[in-house]
């Protein structure tokens, strides 16, 4: 929402995943325009070690851990995959030693997918690497829903009393 508040209602959140939506549509219509002219394997490839590399390894030690914690590091793999600076990185080295080619659009097309369809994002450490409810969220975006407007302090607490009116001014 904003630098202090950092945090996304419902619908911001579906603004959001909207916006990425446009930008899958738009990578496979590019991708499907350009159909003989995509190197197929390239683009599987491409498409494919995102997660190969970022979510897969992630997922499997969540399965093993069995609801327990998942090393960071998977958590930084993740994130690190499914960044927009990495996968820019990736896509500028592919052009920069192989040339351009319609085949890089499996990046965005991917990263879109997610954001988009999925409505995954970047993941913080201290929710389970495979998306569950966080009760904290859940009962802050309750608060918030029903128009819940305390205050509350940066270690998450609610405090008792009310923000303070400027001088001068009425309630």
């Amino acid at each position: 929402m904003d630098a202090a508040n950092r945090f996304e209602s419902r619908t911001t959140y579906r603004l959001l995943r909207g916006e990425y939506l446009a930008g899958l549509l738009i990578s496979a219509w590019l991708l499907i325009a350009h159909w003989d002219e995509v190197r197929w394997p390239v683009a599987v490839g491409l498409f494919l070690y995102i997660d190969v590399i970022g979510y897969i390894p992630g997922a499997l030690a969540h399965r093993r851990a069995k609801g327990g914690p998942v090393q960071r590091v998977y958590y930084v793999l993740y994130n690190t995959m499914h960044s927009w600076l990495t996968a820019g990185a990736v896509v500028g080295l592919w052009a920069w030693l192989f040339g351009w080619e319609w085949a890089l659009l499996a990046v965005p097309l991917h990263l879109c997918g997610d954001r988009g369809l999925l409505g995954n994002f970047l993941k913080p450490f201290s929710v389970p690497f495979e998306p569950a409810p966080h009760p904290a969220f859940t009962a802050f975006e309750a608060s918030v829903n029903s128009g819940g407007q305390a205050p509350v302090s940066p270690a998450g607490a609610a405090r008792d009393e009310q923000p303070r009116q400027p001088a001068g001014s009425r309630g």
